[in-house]
């Protein structure tokens, strides 16, 4: 079946009516994309920001808040599609003060092989450093060339092995593990580095994120690769000192995929969870804050500092 994909326009005081107005007419789920959520975003969560791209905070603002939902494309769709129309134009009626946005609709066809499968064909198995072959599960690999084949799907959470930061890491990993390291996953995303490092024989003890979806993605991705890694433990351990303290001690490495700014700042703390002679591998880093990071390490009594990097990304491994 295909659906129609269809926007209403309103403004972030006009959701709640909106919403209701779906609700009555039998809709019950919903993408909202609310103009109001990207500034407090960018106010609430800039400590994690190397940069943001100015272009694209122009078209964020420049954006309507909307709902967007699907409907049917057929007899059913359509008559459900007027009623919502219908019902919109009594709520603009309603709206005196015009504070509820121009509640107009905007639809599109939205076929259903590009709903599900679409994408996947960008995404296809591919190898990073000298041990893994990383695949997404809809894919077979007829020979893995001596390679640990790592099994991850695109989701929500960050980390599919494509990225730079990811590889660096990775490749860091090949040459640190050893089997029984305690290793601490800070950011782990979708688990990737953690699975690695469990593929490698590490004992993943401590996954790290700050949203809780993040942790339920790295386990399910462990479980897919018949992994263990440990623990998830939500929160950010800058701002949380009972998180930081729950996280313990006692660990032979630590991995972490962030930015600068957060490594930066959870220096001290990376110290702290290291045994002496511990490893610190950090990426995340855009090669121009490089020498700030270093000078970071160096400050909280990390040596033989080695620096990998991509064209645009730097990454770091450390010895406390």
């Amino acid at each position: 079946m295909d659906w129609k994909e269809v926007t209403i326009y309103t403004t972030t005081a006009g959701i709640g009516p909106v919403e209701a107005l779906l609700e009555d007419n039998g809709v019950e789920g919903y993408v909202l994309e609310d103009a109001a959520d990207f500034e407090e975003f960018l106010q609430d969560t800039e400590i994690y920001w190397d940069y943001v791209d100015e272009d694209l905070v122009r078209e964020k603002r420049a954006q309507e808040t909307c709902l967007k939902i699907y409907l049917s494309d057929d007899e059913d769709g359509a008559k459900q599609y007027a009623a919502i129309c219908a019902a919109l134009e009594n709520l603009k009626a309603r709206d005196e003060e015009h504070a509820w946005g121009r509640l107009c609709t905007e639809t599109a066809l939205t076929r259903q092989e590009d709903w599900e499968w679409g994408w996947k064909q960008y995404f296809k198995p591919f190898p990073v450093g000298d041990t893994f072959l990383i695949k997404p599960s809809w894919e077979t690999v007829d020979d893995a060339q001596g390679r640990k084949i790592l099994e991850i799907d695109p989701a929500s959470s960050f980390g599919t092995g494509s990225h730079d930061t990811t590889q660096l890491c990775m490749t860091a990993l090949e040459k640190l593990v050893r089997p029984g390291d305690k290793l601490l996953d800070m950011g782990t995303g979708s688990g990737i580095l953690a699975i690695a490092a469990a593929m490698l024989g590490a004992d993943v003890k401590t996954v790290v994120d700050i949203d809780e979806n993040c942790l339920k993605t790295a386990q399910e991705n462990a479980e897919k690769n018949h992994v263990a890694i440990g623990r998830g433990l939500c929160g950010d351990a800058l701002r949380n000192p009972q998180l930081a303290e729950e996280i313990g001690t006692g660990y032979d490495i630590i991995v972490a995929n962030i930015v600068a700014d957060v490594i930066i700042g959870m220096a001290p703390l990376f110290a702290d969870k290291l045994v002496p002679g511990g490893r610190l591998i950090c990426s995340g880093i855009l090669n121009e804050r490089a020498d700030e990071v270093r000078a970071a390490l160096e400050q909280n009594g990390f040596t033989d500092l080695v620096h990998a990097h991509s064209d645009d990304w730097s990454a770091f491994t450390a010895q406390r």
